[in-house]
């Protein structure tokens, strides 16, 4: 099966591939849960996904429009207090802008850099719960004007969860399980850290990641079993026996919304990536945390999935994502030559996490 090379997740003490393809399905998981005489690393390991997260997120937005419970014009003062959106452009940002990286907001809330120092190599969101988010926002003004440019925002996902969770009444984590992982059987996802394998950063090992103001953007843990099965949701939601407004939002969360600038003509769906190639679509999201690192992708004209994390974080040099992208892209290929081809396309707009964003 194809995967990243070892040596692309230097410091992991364990790294999982699961793969649809031809009708099959595996998953493979190698090493240990850490470096210390862990347990064998296996089907319930958890990983943490970074900004995978976000597609999680996404799919939440395509439900509950799905349902009439929101609309994807539906400006973000409609679920905030009033005095909750400053005046001027913010006032134009809708649910469809948080959600194509268009709202014109900071990759980060405003503020969170400087309380984040103490904690920059561990949980540099650790402090920032929602109240902070929502403050933060209040006294954000847009970099550009909602709609008009692409720029990656771990705020603006994040936030996307926030309202969306205050629109159903719930918490985040009770909306996540009771609308996409209990209809899909995903019991290994969810925020919750039990169950993880150990991060490590440069061989370090890292706490669990915490990032309670923002859980949308990077906060979920899931099984490479359950990513698998996850994407094949993606790629046939008629066969998920789910609720009728869950498998129309797995059809929508695909349907790109707008060509990325500079990109050769890549797209931005609902989160996700997606490039075209010769006869079919490649539709992918990577992310980072300071202990984890993953990619997952899907064809929907190929019905090929792969999924590929390892607990260690990514780097500037690190090349784990390069490589999955490149083996997936290689099978839905069919075995087309894979060349050396970027695996991200649009820099801040692929998702890549790690970076200046803190992870996520």
């Amino acid at each position: 099966m194809p995967g990243p090379p070892a040596g692309t997740a230097p410091g992991a003490s364990t790294v999982a591939v699961a793969v649809r393809h031809g009708g099959r399905r595996t998953v493979a998981v190698t090493g240990t849960e850490d470096h210390r005489g862990g347990r064998p690393a296996g089907a319930r390991t958890r990983f943490e996904l970074g900004s995978v997260s976000k597609t999680y997120t996404a799919l939440l937005l395509a439900e509950m429009a799905a349902r009439g419970e929101v609309r994807y014009a539906d400006p973000i003062g409609r679920f905030l207090p009033r005095g909750g959106v400053p005046d001027g452009p913010a006032r134009a940002i809708t649910l469809l802008h948080l959600a194509t990286h268009t709202s014109g907001l900071p990759r980060l809330p405003p503020g969170l850099l400087r309380r984040a120092v103490p904690r920059w190599f561990s949980n540099p969101y650790a402090e920032l719960d929602t109240a902070d988010v929502l403050a933060a926002l209040a006294r954000t003004r847009p970099h550009a004007a909602p709609g008009t440019r692409v720029r990656y925002s771990n705020f603006g996902v994040g936030l996307l969860g926030l309202l969306l969770a205050r629109a159903a009444g719930t918490g985040f984590d009770r909306l996540l399980a009771d609308r996409v992982l209990d209809p899909l059987g995903l019991a290994g996802t969810g925020c919750a850290a039990a169950g993880q394998a150990t991060g490590y950063w440069h061989g370090r090992p890292r706490p669990a990641w915490h990032i309670p103001g923002l859980p949308g953007a990077g906060g979920i843990r899931a099984t490479a079993e359950d990513l698998l099965r996850y994407l094949e949701a993606l790629l046939a939601p008629e066969d998920t026996g789910a609720p009728a407004p869950l498998r129309a939002a797995l059809a929508d969360v695909a349907r790109p919304r707008l060509v990325l600038p500079r990109s050769g003509g890549d797209r931005m769906c609902l989160v996700w990536n997606a490039r075209a190639r010769p006869g079919h679509d490649l539709v992918f999201h990577s992310g980072g945390t300071r202990g984890f690192v993953s990619f997952v992708g899907f064809s929907p004209q190929r019905a090929v999935a792969y999924a590929a994390v390892a607990n260690t974080a990514p780097t500037l040099r690190g090349t784990f994502i390069q490589h999955a992208y490149l083996a997936f892209r290689e099978l839905a290929a069919g075995g087309e030559a894979t060349g050396t081809g970027p695996a991200t396309g649009t820099g801040e707009a692929t998702g890549a996490g790690g970076g200046g964003g803190g992870g996520a």
